[in-house]
């Protein structure tokens, strides 16, 4: 989940910095339709959905695996 989030991230925070220099991604186009505050929301959403996915992901690492009890 991590890797998820830190893509829906910096996607959205890509959206934000390319929305001033006048480019739109072409996957994001379609929210603008809607009017310019639904694609601040979506665009904002990401970042923090993303964030949340991100920070609550865990790591790979720090999946164990059951310890075996050698008294048995």
């Amino acid at each position: 989940m991590r890797r998820i989030g830190m893509y829906m991230a910096l996607f959205g925070l890509l959206a934000i910095v390319l929305n001033y220099v006048g480019r739109v991604p072409i996957i994001l186009e379609w929210i603008y339709k809607w009017g310019e505050g639904v694609a601040w929301g979506i665009k904002i959403a990401l970042v923090v959905v993303g964030a949340v996915l991100f920070f609550m992901g865990g790591s790979a690492k720090e999946v164990e695996a059951p310890e075996e009890n050698p008294s048995e």
